[in-house]
């Protein structure tokens, strides 16, 4: 470490303007970064549900929808008829808009003398309490509408628009925003659908990046004052955690990449983080110019790069290689994420290790601060804190491994309680307009996410409609499930119109495919063929059968879609299993098998590490074992507080690895000099809490209120991350400081001893 703490402070000049001008020139990137909303692009590219999900929509159009909610106590009242009416004729009139379903666009399918007739559902708006009710039954009779565009209880109806692929959320929701302002009246309206919420997270992501930053500089800085209470132990950190920030987001654009819900933990992560390295490197500036120590500023300088050199880049390697384990996900957000935030803190490590070393022998040498006490002489609360520790782990080093294990074991029970949930409705708590929407069309519409089945043949034959029509009946039956829709329901419907209640073919798919062709034909006398584009395709070579979901969370949403498979997997003619439950069911997998991944890679490469450095399989061994329970009680309590395993908690490991295993890293490099300069481990436990310690508790401390600004995100997997990460790393920093000086007590590991050269 002698050269490169020679050539930081004989190019002192250099480096400090190398990083500035670097700096300058990536922050000129961020104004063209861009936010990605839409959840498909969080997922791979060549993920089968979304290939099999795309493939269903070139068959039958987009499966987007933008829903108009109306709210009263009768939705058939002439005021409001009106209304919808308006606002349905209205909706069509948008650019992007396919096709719009509603009362006065759905089909109403009636027969008179032989004939097919084939009106709206509502053809005219009734005047008077009797033409209401006799519309009401009407309704109930219309399997097209009833439970569809109007709710069981007549209290809500929607207009529902079906979106071609690849539209403009932003120009479709203020377009629905300008109908609905055009359109006044008493009823509430209530904007759902995919697009209202990829707007919203869109708009809270901005939210969050303006306000987390801010606030967590300022967290920051508070923090860093309150720890030195020098200028330069403020701002020295201050700086390189901007530096790295800028650079890390400015790779965003550079790689072609975009802004996902996820990333908004990038700039808080690297605040938290970033300055870790910087906090060692004052404190130890710190301890070493005491009082009576007149050596000159470059050689105070030099001398703490010697001493803390190897174990920052030890740290900082350890770090990154946990946040590279990320590309264990295949999530895109998170393994982009991984990417990032090791580029950033690679960044911080480098900047670290030149920039404020070249910094410092540049200003005047500080002024010595009194190690552990204050101005009156009396010994300040953390270092009484820390000697106390030190004591007690001397005197029952077997004890505290023994209530550690305890611990551990009672908090694993609640691992086994843990669940998954990819539900992009949960990103917000109760009360937020995409909850109430979402709860809004669970309620009243029978759900808003989808599952599809295609089956493939020729739809007119009717063995194969009464295929699809006992698919769907089957569907019905979940309770999870609240609509479906079909062509066999379709040519049920129009069976109750062309016969009699008490004729055999009343309610029933026609016997003969000829039949089935006629119900066709004349359904296209009188109706339009189109009405049926999202249920056949022309050639009638393919059906879909799709039913919506009340999503309440993926464990239910899962559910329906391991039924719809098994129910499916042996049948010919089903080609094909998709929507956006698929979708969800597999990112659930995803989620999993990348916490599995990137938690043994992380493991694994971290504990590689260590035992290189310290030349022993041993190290590596010892500094797992607070980890794991660090881990063991991470995932307990998030058992226990209800906590999903979600795309942000599922990052959780291996961040808490790369940065949870600094802490040990510095103590057992110092408690080993203490060692090998003569002192027996109790002794050399105290000395090493005392010193070293105090770094330790200000870079876990400045972990734990950085990542505490995530608490006020607007997303709640953000929130319940930045919670999990500040008690993961408080217990990482606990056995850090406890367990591990007792381990070495009790163990007296050889490559900690005195004669292990």
């Amino acid at each position: 470490m002698k050269s490169i703490a020679d050539f930081t402070v004989k190019f002192r000049w250099l480096i400090i303007l190398s990083f500035i001008i670097l700096t300058v020139i990536f922050a000129l990137q961020l104004p063209k970064t861009k936010i990605d909303s839409d959840i498909k692009n969080q997922l791979p590219e060549d993920m089968p549900s979304r290939i099999v999900t795309d493939q269903i929509d070139e068959l039958f159009g987009g499966t987007d929808m933008a829903m108009l909610m109306i709210e009263t106590d009768d939705v058939l009242k002439s005021e409001t008829l009106q209304r919808t009416k308006a606002l349905s004729k209205k909706m069509k009139r948008i650019k992007g808009v396919n096709k719009v379903l509603s009362l006065f666009e759905l089909k109403s399918i009636k027969g008179e003398d032989g004939a097919m007739i084939v009106n709206p559902a509502v053809k005219r708006i009734p005047t008077s309490a009797k033409q209401r009710e006799k519309l009401r039954n009407e309704i109930k009779e219309n399997d097209i509408v009833y439970g569809s565009v109007v709710s069981f209880d007549f209290t809500a109806t929607a207009v529902i628009g079906l979106l071609d692929p690849d539209v403009d959320d932003i120009r479709i929701v203020a377009e629905l925003q300008r109908i609905i302002n055009e359109t006044p009246g008493k009823e509430k309206i209530t904007m759902g659908g995919m697009p209202f919420t990829r707007v919203n997270i869109s708009k809270d992501i901005r939210g969050d990046m303006r306000r987390l930053m801010p606030l967590g500089l300022l967290i920051m800085l508070i923090f860093l004052f309150i720890s030195f209470r020098q200028l330069r132990g403020v701002l020295l950190p201050f700086i390189v955690v901007v530096m790295s920030v800028i650079f890390a987001l400015s790779l965003i654009p550079l790689l072609g990449w975009k802004i996902m819900v996820m990333t908004v933990v990038l700039p808080v992560m690297l605040l938290a983080i970033a300055n870790d390295y910087g906090i060692h490197l004052i404190a130890r500036y710190q301890e070493e110019n005491f009082v009576g120590n007149d050596v000159t500023k470059e050689k105070l300088v030099k001398s703490v790069i010697r001493s803390l050199a190897k174990p920052i880049a030890l740290t900082g390697l350890t770090t990154i290689a946990g946040m590279l384990c990320l590309l264990g996900h295949t999530m895109v957000p998170a393994w982009q994420l991984g990417v990032l935030a090791a580029m950033g803190i690679a960044y911080a490590l480098s900047a670290s290790l030149l920039f404020i070393p070249a910094v410092l022998a540049v200003i005047p040498k500080a002024k010595p601060i009194l190690q552990g006490e204050n101005q009156e002489g009396k010994v300040r609360f953390l270092e009484r804190l820390l000697i106390s520790m030190g004591s007690l782990v001397s005197r029952w080093p077997k004890q505290i491994i023994v209530i550690s294990l305890i611990v551990t074991v009672l908090t694993a029970l609640g691992a086994f309680r843990v669940e998954i949930d990819t539900n992009p409705s949960n990103y917000y708590s109760g009360g937020s307009p995409v909850v109430y929407a979402n709860d809004l069309a669970n309620e009243k519409f029978g759900g808003s996410t989808n599952i599809s089945v295609v089956l493939k043949g020729d739809i007119k034959q009717p063995e194969l409609m009464d295929k699809i029509h006992n698919l769907e009946k089957k569907l019905e039956e979940l309770p999870e499930v609240g609509n479906t829709v079909s062509i066999a329901r379709v040519v049920r419907q129009m069976s109750r119109a062309l016969n009699d209640e008490d004729e055999s073919g009343y309610d029933q798919i026609p016997q003969s495919r000829n039949a089935v062709a006629q119900y066709f034909e004349l359904y296209s006398m009188s109706g339009d063929p189109d009405d049926f584009e999202k249920l056949v395709d022309f050639p009638y070579e393919h059906a879909q059968v799709t039913a919506r979901i009340r999503e309440v969370s993926t464990k239910q949403i899962n559910r329906v879609v391991d039924y719809v498979s098994e129910l499916t997997q042996d049948d010919e003619n089903v080609q094909l299993v998709g929507g956006f439950a698929t979708i969800l069911r597999e990112l659930a997998e995803l989620v999993v098998r990348g916490q599995i991944i990137s938690l043994i890679s992380a493991v694994i490469i971290v504990g590689l590490l260590i035992a290189l450095v310290f030349r022993s399989p041993t190290a590596g061994l010892v500094s797992a074992i607070p980890l794991a329970i660090s881990m063991t009680i991470l995932f307990g309590l998030m058992g226990f507080f209800g906590i999903e395993l979600n795309v942000a908690t599922a990052l959780l490991s291996s961040i808490m690895i790369g940065v949870g295993i600094d802490y040990t890293i510095h103590f057992l490099w110092r408690y080993r000099e203490e060692k090998r300069s003569g002192l027996r481990s109790p002794e050399a436990v105290k000395k090493t809490l005392t010193t070293t310690g105090r770094g330790i508790v200000f870079n876990a401390l400045s972990v734990i209120i950085g990542f505490s600004a995530l608490l006020v995100s607007n997303f709640l997997p953000v929130r319940f991350f930045g919670f999990l990460v500040v008690v993961s790393i408080s217990s990482c920093l606990v056995g850090a400081l406890v367990l591990i000086p007792a381990l070495c007590i009790v163990f007296k590991p050889k490559f900690l001893e005195a004669n292990n050269k």
